[in-house]
């Protein structure tokens, strides 16, 4: 993708930005009425002044907006700065809004998602080794009329060469784990000749031996909760479940506390109710874990640097300066394994150290005690060690985005719509391609309703994402790369990673855009019709996440300042288990646990489809700062609380001016969506008289200017200099936390000073918090 300037230049007699309102024309001096037709010139003279003043004004409000080309707009974008404001308000489509929604609610098929979910499960692709997925993505999206190219970066990342994992004896090996999943005669993706072997993205090679600890879960609290018992852990192997935390926190803390490499295995215990130790089978033949299964991911410090680690902040071109990685990526070897592998070396530590149990709640609970498995912490006995080799090659290497593009006829109100392509493993069929699948039915949605003589009234981007996998790559770079075209016409973003992996909706969302996903979820109906003409909204739990990290918005909400959503289908409780960045992430498996029928694909393709669909195309953006305001004081007293229940001390009044900005906010947040609903009500009721048109570009540009402050909200709440010690996460209000990494944190400056006890630094956050907050109130009352 390039960048081009674009502009349009007028022809012949129009004008343009250089010509003069009015003009200086030297006449003869006055000596006479040259007509005696008084009247008659009266009439004409009077209607000219009012063609010229009409033409003024209207002038006037043309160049009220910034229809200059921006260098920083991604090429298969610039036409849309050719438009005009006169054509974006009285568009001509021959296909309306409820014309619209129906054919994107019944165009999403099953059989469509199926084929789709059959072809992006149909071999290995990794990051930057997916060129023909991305071709060929390009090529289908083209075939529905959406006019694609692919934007390619050169990125760093690493591809597996060997391992090995022993328990061993002093000099002899008592235990060497296989590394491998087993080929399942049920199961396709399994029996892959060119099957990606188990292996943790960003991991350091290494070769090292030494006794080995179980850590719990490795987070940071399970970590002081060793230190606080002594147990020693300098020049040790940790043993970790997988959970509680983003998986290179847990490399990350290991290695600060001196630890030299890191083993991680998924514990059946964390499967809820559907496990081997409750009677049910494993899969193939039944819904509990295989045992051989393995969760492949990233270990880098996503909570810290996401995207490419040589080029935090600015995109991965070729030529550009590449910086050292040690702030982003482990220095110690890791490996993930199965259970099955794991069971021998929990089995060793049997007797030895404290046990699980003797800690706090979150250490309890292993699901391999019927397997013999006591749960000791260790260390490891003297003379009983392991060895860990872990040997990667690290390239910079191409990654390739496809981005699809519908020109609204306003150019920069944009609605950006994705979902990453590549995987750990051949499969993938939950994570992402159910979402890929039913990304191309939106796509194919949309075509049609072109084909249908529709024309957006905004622009719709589309974006299949290469290199999530490793740290969010794909994406990041490109919202590295086009951030000023961004900042000043995004919208919002639209991400679905996993669309299906079971019935259960999950919704993650920034307040502005809670309320227009809930409005879409009542028109959907849900594939569970326990009650006849159920929707998505009856079965949903009506429960909504905080925005964190982990997938494709990251970049978008937490560093750009766009609002976001994350959505898809996942299992509860009782639904089989999902077998994540496994093998057994599988086309097979998903046809037959995970959706049957592929049902939920097609419903969260009519899902994500409406909801970019009333973005596009309402009037008045369908953005909520009330919502925002009420999501203010939810987080404030969630950090009043947090401190109120730690054992740091703080003065009462310190939040004060966090309430007082609150307040300022919640007061100019109800009037802002106050005149935004009655703008809209005008714009479809208010009786203007045809010899008034000044009144009807005078309610297009009030809208105008609601529309502004709805998109640029979000960016209010970026603070330049960056959160401490991570200065990438710019929003004071939502980021990942920093020792969780998937999950949101809330103001994450001031519970990252409460987490640490440092008064200076709550009262700094709080001090840039209020600060902030009160100019996005400041930002919204501004004439």
């Amino acid at each position: 993708m390039t960048f081009d300037a674009g502009n349009e230049k007028p022809t012949g007699a129009m004008a343009n930005e250089h010509t003069p309102l009015i003009q200086t024309v030297q006449v003869r001096p006055y000596v006479r009425d040259r007509y005696p037709h008084h009247r008659l010139r009266f009439w004409c003279t009077s209607v000219l002044s009012t063609i010229v003043l009409v033409g003024g004004f209207v002038a006037v409000v043309l160049f009220s907006f910034d229809w200059k080309s921006d260098s920083h707009v991604p090429a298969v974008l610039e036409r849309a700065h050719s438009q005009k404001i006169a054509e974006a308000w009285s568009r001509r489509t021959s296909l309306d809004y409820q014309d619209l929604q129906t054919i994107l609610l019944e165009t999403p098929d099953a059989g469509k998602a199926r084929e789709w979910s059959e072809y992006y499960t149909s071999g290995p692709h990794l990051a930057g080794k997916n060129l023909t997925q991305a071709l060929w993505t390009k090529e289908r999206w083209q075939e529905f009329g959406i006019e694609s190219t692919i934007v390619d970066y050169d990125v760093y990342i690493n591809y597996p060469k060997s391992h090995r994992l022993a328990l061993l004896e002093k000099d002899s090996v008592k235990f060497e784990a296989r590394l491998e999943e087993n080929v399942l005669n049920e199961d396709k993706a399994s029996q892959a000749a060119d099957r990606i072997p188990t292996f943790h993205g960003y991991s350091a090679s290494g070769n090292v031996t030494g006794g080995y600890v179980f850590v719990n879960y490795g987070t940071y609290q399970d970590f002081e909760d060793l230190k606080a018992a002594k147990v020693d852990l300098k020049g040790k192997i940790a043993l970790a479940k997988y959970g509680g935390v983003f998986r290179g926190l847990k490399v990350k803390r290991a290695q600060e506390l001196g630890m030299v490499g890191v083993v991680m295995y998924t514990d059946p215990g964390d499967d809820g109710e559907v496990t081997e130790k409750n009677g049910n089978k494993t899969y193939p033949d039944g819904p509990a874990r295989e045992p051989s299964s393995v969760q492949r991911g990233s270990v880098q410090f996503l909570s810290f640097a996401p995207g490419d680690p040589t080029t935090p902040g600015y995109p991965s071109k070729p030529g550009v300066p590449r910086l050292p990685v040690d702030h982003a990526i482990p220095s110690i070897p890791s490996l993930p394994i199965s259970y099955e592998d794991a069971l021998p070396l929990l089995k060793a530590l049997n007797g030895h150290g404290p046990k699980a149990s003797s800690f706090s709640k979150s250490w309890h609970g292993g699901g391999l005690d019927y397997k013999g498995v006591e749960y000791n912490i260790g260390p490891s006995p003297e003379g009983l060690t392991l060895n860990l080799v872990n040997e990667q090659e690290y390239v910079t290497t191409p990654l390739w985005n496809v981005v699809g593009v519908i020109n609204g006829t306003i150019p920069d109100e944009v609605i950006v719509l994705g979902n990453h392509r590549d995987a750990w493993i051949a499969g993938g069929a939950g994570d992402p391609n159910s979402g890929s699948a039913a990304f191309n039915e939106v796509i194919r949605s949309f075509g049609l309703a072109l084909q249908a003589g529709w024309k957006p009234l905004r622009t719709i981007v589309f974006a299949s994402w290469d290199g999530e996998e490793y740290g969010l790559v794909g994406s990041t770079e490109w919202v590295e790369e086009y951030l000023p075209w961004l900042a000043n016409s995004a919208v919002a973003y639209l991400n679905v990673d996993v669309g299906a992996r079971g019935p259960s909706y999950k919704l993650s969302a920034a307040p502005l855009l809670s309320k227009v996903v809930q409005d879409v979820l009542l028109l959907v109906k849900s594939p569970n019709q326990t009650i006849a003409g159920q929707s998505v909204f009856d079965v949903w739990d009506k429960h909504i996440s905080t925005m964190g990290s982990g997938s494709d918005f990251t970049a978008f909400q937490d560093f750009a300042g766009i609002p976001s959503v994350d959505m898809g289908f996942g299992e509860g409780p009782k639904d089989p288990v999902y077998h994540y960045h496994s093998n057994y992430d599988s086309f097979d498996w998903m046809d037959r646990f995970g959706d049957p029928g592929f049902h939920y694909h097609a419903t969260i393709a009519r899902v994500w489809a409406l909801v970019a669909a009333k973005l596009v195309e309402t009037p008045v953006l369908q953005l909520s700062t009330t919502d925002y305001a009420t999501g203010l004081d939810k987080y404030i007293d969630s950090v009043k609380q947090k401190a109120k229940t730690s054992d740091f001390v703080l003065d009462e009044n310190v939040f004060a001016p966090l309430d007082h900005a609150a307040a300022h906010f919640k007061f100019a947040s109800t009037i802002h969506d106050g005149i935004a609903a009655q703008l809209l009500d005008d714009y479809y009721h208010a009786d203007i008289p045809w010899w008034k048109p000044w009144l009807r570009v005078r309610l297009l540009l009030a809208i105008r200017n609601a529309n502004t402050k709805y998109k640029l909200l979000e960016r209010q709440f970026l603070h330049a200099e960056g959160l401490d010690d991570r200065p990438w996460f710019k929003h004071v209000v939502f980021a990942p936390g920093k020792w969780t990494g998937y999950a949101g944190a809330t103001f994450p400056g001031i519970v990252e000073g409460v987490d640490e006890e440092d008064d200076v630094k709550v009262r700094k956050w709080v001090g840039i918090a209020a600060k902030i907050i009160d100019g996005a109130a400041d930002f919204l009352e501004k004439e």
